[in-house]
């Protein structure tokens, strides 16, 4: 009787078996319209897919995105630097005050949802959302405001280079402009200046501004910059230096509905056509720096798509006015003349540029059309040159970019051009390259003779070209150049004062026609900038300040 017993268990459970497993079978074909399992089980399908580590990532906003790019992040703490790859990651992991738009430099609601200036234009008075966590799950409050700014204020130039050119100096120093910053309760926040500064709220936009949580501030001190802690839509996971850096969703991020990504991974791949080659493989999905020659390919390529970047922007050979022999004017004239400028936007941009004349894109306002170009005039360069006693030219190092850059896609084979330029007119030119970071460390130091480098606006003000590069306040940090003129100086303060944009702007034309008559720079070219990626990616938008929102990146199915 137990034998039975146990047999008719057995046949029960056999059977029970053979019922699940059939219904697990045609279980794959048992969906809603939406493609979901109707009993929301989460199971391996043909649509999932593995991301680039290998994980498997199911439908519904759990895909990485590997962004390939042409150099590693200096710093992780975006106050501390000036170079774009920086700002490229700490974007997506802090915030500001207030915010740009999706593709353009208007003033929106940050993590200030308003602000009120007085009539004076030396208070404003903003309200803060409230109920945002920082990525430690500390709150954001007014406090946390007012730590970062008495953090800046209280730096220096070799700290903080960006508060130093965009708020005239330092607490203490006489062109301070920022006087105080005060919490008025948890979610206001008061900041007084010294005198009116016309593009104030635009600088607050720049990412350099963004509000780290004053906890991990405490915590880890100047290794912040390798351990970021914001309030972004991403949190750091990790970084390996000259390779990648990884970040990832922050699930409670006050944007409902964001990020979509799960985990975006930067990949630093100096080589342009590396760069584009792993794009054309499929191992990265996006990627920046790409050749304005290899638009063409991505263009005809179904697998792919073309980003143009809004351009703002200008590359350029500065010349350190401190190095002789170009403490002379003459000098830095004749290199103007010097140089072939089309021949290079012609070589290397594929029609994709325009030749610079000043020190910032005609897109800017206040920009001086009416200045008349350096022309391509070897003749007229030597001239300069004998003028001075240099007849039989002079020998130099000529500092060539070691990454592609949006205003310099291929730093070395430009130097190249301009070193025969040079040789044209007696000028012997040694090509130097170092690691970026040294790169921009040493020529910051005066210790290039002429380097290439460039600018992308950062707040789409002439301010922040012209101030920040050559005015005599940013020597030593924007200012490579250690160029000081003290009658430009006066205009440019003048300019952030005026609140009047006709006479803004008059300034601002009359500091351009004093820059091009001492000629600290060789301006070379205002560039389109290029971006490739994956055909299925969607909600991209590359903004003109070259720092890219990635909340609303995502693949389609």
């Amino acid at each position: 009787m137990k034998r039975n017993k146990f047999w008719l268990l057995s046949l029960l459970l056999l059977l029970v078996l053979s019922t699940v497993l059939a219904a697990c079978s045609s279980g794959d074909n048992d969906t809603g319209d939406d493609g979901e399992k109707e009993d929301d089980k989460v199971t391996e399908t043909d649509t999932d897919k593995e991301d680039k580590e290998g994980d498997v990532v199911e439908e519904g906003g759990n895909h990485t995105l590997v962004f390939g790019r042409g150099a590693d992040s200096v710093s992780l703490d975006p106050s501390r630097v000036t170079e774009g790859e920086s700002f490229k990651v700490t974007k997506n992991l802090y915030e500001t005050l207030v915010e740009f738009g999706e593709q353009d430099t208007t003033t929106q609601p940050g993590l200030a949802k308003s602000w009120e200036p007085s009539e004076d234009g030396l208070t404003y008075t903003f309200k803060l959302r409230e109920g945002v966590k920082f990525h430690d799950g500390t709150d954001f409050n007014a406090d946390a405001v007012v730590t970062n700014f008495e953090r800046w204020a209280n730096g220096d130039s070799d700290t903080f280079p960006y508060y130093n050119s965009m708020f005239g100096g330092f607490k203490g120093e006489e062109g301070h402009v920022i006087e105080s910053v005060t919490a008025d309760g948890d979610f206001t926040v008061i900041f007084k200046l010294s005198r009116q500064q016309a593009p104030f709220l635009k600088n607050l936009a720049m990412n350099m501004f963004s509000i780290a949580s004053p906890a991990a501030l405490e915590e880890y001190g100047d290794k912040i910059e390798s351990n970021p802690v914001g309030t972004g839509p991403f949190m750091f996971v990790e970084w390996k230096p000259n390779e990648t850096i990884t970040i990832e969703r922050f699930d409670d991020y006050w944007q409902e509905g964001l990020p979509k990504l799960a985990k975006v991974i930067f990949k630093s791949i100096p080589d342009n056509s590396a760069r584009l080659n792993e794009l054309m493989a499929g191992d990265i999905d996006l990627a920046d720096g790409i050749n304005p020659s290899d638009g063409v390919l991505i263009e005809k390529n179904d697998d792919l798509q073309l980003f143009v970047r809004p351009s703002m922007n200008v590359g350029y050979l500065g010349l350190t006015v401190t190095r002789p022999p170009f403490d002379k004017k003459e000098v830095r004239q004749a290199m103007n003349y010097a140089i072939d400028k089309q021949s290079i936007i012609d070589a290397f941009f594929e029609g994709r540029a325009e030749s610079a004349k000043n020190p910032m894109p005609p897109s800017i306002s206040g920009y001086n059309d009416d200045i008349v170009e350096y022309p391509y005039d070897p003749e007229k360069a030597k001239e300069l040159l004998a003028s001075v006693g240099l007849a039989d030219g002079f020998e130099m190092d000529l500092w060539a970019m070691p990454v592609p850059r949006p205003y310099m896609p291929d730093g070395g084979k430009v130097a190249e051009v301009i070193q025969k330029n040079l040789a044209d007119i007696g000028i012997k030119a040694t090509i130097v390259q170092f690691e970026w970071g040294t790169y921009l460390e040493k020529a910051s130091n005066g210790e290039a003779d002429a380097f290439m480098l460039g600018w992308t606006g950062d707040n789409g003000d002439a301010d922040n070209f012209m101030y920040v590069l050559l005015d005599k306040d940013n020597i030593g940090s924007n200012n490579y150049t250690y160029y000081s003129n003290d009658e430009l100086h006066d205009i440019f303060i003048a300019a952030q004062s005026e609140v009047d944009e006709d006479k803004r702007n008059e300034l601002y034309k009359e500091a351009q026609e004093i820059i091009h008559e001492d000629a600290p720079w060789v301006p070379l070219a205002h560039s389109t900038p290029l971006l490739g990626g994956a055909a299925n990616l969607t909600g991209f938008l590359p903004h003109p300040t070259g720092s890219d929102w990635l909340s609303t990146v995502d693949f389609k199915d």
